[in-house]
């Protein structure tokens, strides 16, 4: 076998194979017992394991072309010639590395936080970690939508599971919302079907379509993508189910399985109706920037810091959406590159900035077991490490220079400029939003006056939490001093979509 020729099936199947083997090593909830270590090695090893091989991935991939790589297709289903057929661009890449950069750090996370289930808990992660792969990589309509729905699965029981006290509402709201919101994406992929006798992506992108099928198909895949990002009015999910979530199910919720929404758009919506994305492109840059505007007064009026932050990822996610519909607005097409380029770039940065928030609260939670904001005060004088790295990502998360949260965000705004002044004014109000409730919550809980006896017994960070935060410290760091690497590696591939894009299918 090909090492380079199968890594894809091998970045999906390796995790799924690590958590069934977690399942079969099976519970111990003593963490000190041999068993026990043992499951959480395994875990840590697959996870990491998973990690060295997309680094391959990386060195292998050719940032010079547009053409799918490391493609593999195999007869999956041939009476309705299903395909398993894998491949990724610089669209897919990037997210697939941010999967696997992240999953390793919230099994270190979850190390001995994680009383209940243990091995039950870090074979979902695993078991997700491999699906989530599978939905960036699919060209294959219905091994999209299979893989789609069930990565559902394990975040239905992570939240279910190891939630909070309103977990079971948490957790069904969500199911629902997310489910009949794809079954109306698969309608669509049936459509097609029927028109191409195949359920391979790119026939979908070159079937004609008339205005009015173009239109409906859109609507059936926003309805499935604008819960997923989440898009303003369809968003009231997320905060709930944040809050349940133990604190890994929230970093990978808002660091990858938001970014699925935004995927989406870019892979199906755009180039299969480019027709129907036009004439909704108006629509989708209103809700984006009530999502900036309107979520970020609503973030100001949290008292609960996990739902502060995921009221932050709603606007800082409407970026997202915005860079990818500005490109009809705009004459020259630099101007609609960039925005794309932005929106990616955004995505791989909220997925580091909203994961290591997450983790900071976490961090909180496992010490005093309270969110609530008015519960603190004064940290900084007790784990000066900690404060150190919370105030490094709540600058990020407000678009310091310097930080990833900058670059997709600053890329968006300029393409906005170009689009129209009013859609730049009404994005960059986010700059002052996220520094007002950031720095907010900061004030409060890292340098506010002491509001609870029990920060002054406050541990500072172990080992085990100092890394995990160091690392994600520097891969903010890095894109923000750095993206080249990142924006070299999806530039002609955007080039690219921007081409199928301004070809008509009517």
């Amino acid at each position: 076998m090909d090492f380079s020729q199968n890594i894809l099936s091998i970045l999906i199947w390796l995790p799924i194979a690590g958590g069934l083997l977690l399942l079969a090593i099976g519970d111990d909830n003593d963490v000190q017992s041999s068993r026990s270590m043992t499951m959480r090695i395994v875990a840590l090893g697959m996870s990491a394991l998973t990690f060295i091989v997309s680094i391959a991935l990386y060195k292998w991939f050719d940032n010079g072309t547009s053409a799918m790589q490391f493609v593999e297709r195999v007869s999956w289903i041939p009476a309705l010639d299903v395909y398993y057929y894998l491949g990724i661009d610089g669209i897919s890449a990037p997210l697939i590395l941010l999967t696997t950069f992240i999953t390793p750090l919230v099994v270190i996370a979850g190390w001995d936080s994680i009383k209940v289930r243990p091995a039950q808990y870090f074979a979902a992660f695993l078991i997700l970690e491999g699906l989530m792969i599978g939905v960036f990589a699919a060209l294959d309509g219905l091994l999209f939508y299979v893989f789609w729905e069930a990565m559902l699965v394990p975040m239905f029981l992570i939240i279910g599971v190891w939630g909070g006290a309103r977990r079971i509402y948490a957790t069904l709201k969500f199911f629902l919302y997310t489910f009949l919101g794809s079954v109306l994406m698969l309608v669509a992929f049936i459509y097609l079907y029927g028109l191409t006798g195949s359920f391979d992506l790119f026939e979908f992108m070159n079937v004609p379509l008339g205005m009015t099928a173009q239109r409906l198909i859109f609507i059936a895949f926003l309805l499935a993508f604008a819960v997923k990002v989440p898009m303003w009015p369809v968003h009231t999910w997320l905060p709930d189910a944040h809050v349940e979530a133990p604190t890994g199910g929230s970093v990978i919720l808002a660091a990858i399985m938001l970014k699925m929404g935004g995927y989406g758009f870019v892979r199906l919506s755009l180039p299969i109706v480019p027709d129907g994305s036009a004439y909704f492109a108006g629509l989708i840059i209103a809700l984006s920037l009530i999502a900036i505007v309107y979520i970020g007064f609503v973030a100001l009026m949290q008292k609960d810091m996990k739902k502060l932050i995921a009221y932050s990822s709603i606007a800082h996610m409407g970026f997202v959406t915005l860079g990818f519909f500005l490109l009809w607005s705009i004459s020259s097409g630099t101007g609609a590159g960039l925005g794309a380029t932005g929106g990616m770039v955004q995505m791989v940065s909220h997925g580091l900035i909203s994961g290591a928030m997450f983790l900071c609260v976490g961090v909180l939670y496992d010490r005093m077991h309270s969110r609530q904001i008015a519960d603190y005060g004064g940290v900084a004088n007790t784990m000066p490490k900690f404060a150190a790295f919370m105030v490094l990502f709540s600058m990020a998360n407000a678009g310091l220079p310097g930080t990833s949260g900058f670059v997709g965000e600053f890329m968006v705004i300029i393409a906005s400029f170009k689009a129209n002044f009013w859609y730049a004014f009404l994005a960059a109000t986010t700059l002052v939003l996220g520094a007002a409730y950031t720095l907010w919550m900061v004030k409060r809980v890292i340098y506010g006056e002491v509001a609870n006896d029990k920060v002054a017994d406050l541990e500072d960070l172990n080992q085990r939490e100092f890394f995990v935060l160091a690392v994600l410290a520097f891969a903010v760091l890095l894109i923000g001093l750095w993206p080249a690497p990142l924006v070299d590696m999806m530039n002609v591939t955007i080039e690219h979509l921007m081409q199928q894009i301004g070809q008509s299918k009517l």
